[in-house]
């Protein structure tokens, strides 16, 4: 089964995500199949700490992708900032 969750990155005490499209039976930080976006969980002020491919992200869960809990939690997120942005 496809799975999209996330791949850790960075160094230690310095977290980075990469959102993956991945199999479910491969490694958290192993083999993927496609980057769909990332997250920085300490991304300053300035800095993007959220982006995802909608696009992408809709192609693989027409296919049957699952998210996996926190991945569906920052899609929410990414959703609920979006929404008031395209509304302006």
């Amino acid at each position: 089964m496809v799975v999209i969750r996330l791949s850790r990155g960075g160094a230690k005490k310095r977290p980075f995500f990469n959102i993956v499209a991945t199999d479910s039976r491969n490694r958290r930080d192993g083999r993927f199949i496609e980057r769909i976006g990332f997250y920085n969980p300490l991304a300053a002020a300035n800095e993007q700490g959220l982006r995802i491919a909608q696009d992408r992200l809709t192609y693989w869960q027409n296919n049957g992708a699952q998210l996996s809990p926190t991945v569906a939690r920052l899609v929410r997120q990414s959703a609920a900032t979006a929404a008031p942005a395209a509304a302006a």
